[in-house]
């Protein structure tokens, strides 16, 4: 992989954790760090000793504090739809990973960074985290598939109360309102809660969390039908090796050794 400047990356054994570092920004996406994004998470499509993720940022006081706004100014009509089209594309690969992607979230989530955390498979927060969609107060939305992400998420009613007002979201609330899966008390505990629900799913057979990922996306999806979905993740599933070996291990009472195949 290319050196990269605002991302710091760390495998650990077959989870790749990826650090958003502008800390002097609190972290702030600009147009090269979603750039960056974009080519590790290529990267990881594409490289089987990775079967995990998990998304961080820098420092103890933002997880990704937003947009860069430096860059809002030159928007206009027209560029600013490639702008809003770019982060979506970029950000479904993360929804659309067929390997799970947790966000860690050490601190602001707001704009673009509480997106980028929705977009994840799953959200790990520490309980002095907040989050937010404030793009209202600048004049303008969520561009990055917030308004579509944050209304799966938390229902219609909430989703449009926090984006019309551009109110900042507790942890706690936004635990309440299932935005966030799991909360600790301190930043030290984020990495390894987030290490320990990654490593249970991995312990699981990796074909069948693919398509639990491919299913339950297919849901939001109005081309598909997820029923259909369903059925033909469920006879590929029957088709692998992984399938005989759970239901030898489970009538032989012992654990699975599930090889992804």
């Amino acid at each position: 992989m290319k050196k990269l400047q605002n991302l710091d990356i760390r495998q650990k054994e077959n989870i790749l954790i990826i650090t958003i570092n502008r800390p002097e920004k609190r972290n702030a996406l600009d147009l090269a760090t979603l750039k960056e994004i974009k080519h590790v998470m290529q990267d990881v499509y594409a490289n089987p000793t990775v079967r995990g993720i998990i998304i961080t940022g820098a420092g103890d006081k933002a997880f990704i504090a937003g947009a860069d706004i430096s860059e809002f100014m030159e928007m206009n009509e027209v560029n600013s739809r490639k702008f809003a089209e770019n982060g979506q594309e970029i950000f479904a690969l993360l929804e659309n990973s067929p390997k799970p992607v947790i966000a860690a979230v050490n601190g602001f989530a707001l704009g673009g960074g509480c997106e980028l955390a929705m977009a994840c498979h799953l959200r790990i927060a520490v309980e002095t985290a907040k989050f937010g969609q404030p793009e209202v107060n600048l004049g303008i939305i969520p561009g990055y598939g917030g308004t579509q992400r944050m209304t799966q998420l938390v229902g219609k009613s909430k989703a449009m109360e926090w984006m019309m007002t551009g109110d900042m979201i507790s942890a706690q609330e936004a635990h309440q309102y299932g935005l966030v899966n799991h909360l600790v008390s301190t930043p030290e505990e984020l990495l390894s809660k987030a290490e320990e629900l990654l490593n249970k799913i991995l312990s699981k057979a990796p074909v069948a969390i693919e398509m639990v990922i491919e299913c339950v996306n297919a849901v939001f999806n109005k081309d598909e039908n997820g029923y259909q979905t369903e059925a033909n993740a469920f006879s590929i599933c029957c088709k692998t090796e992984d399938f005989k070996e759970g239901t030898k291990a489970f009538l032989e009472k012992r654990p699975a050794n599930f090889q992804g195949r």
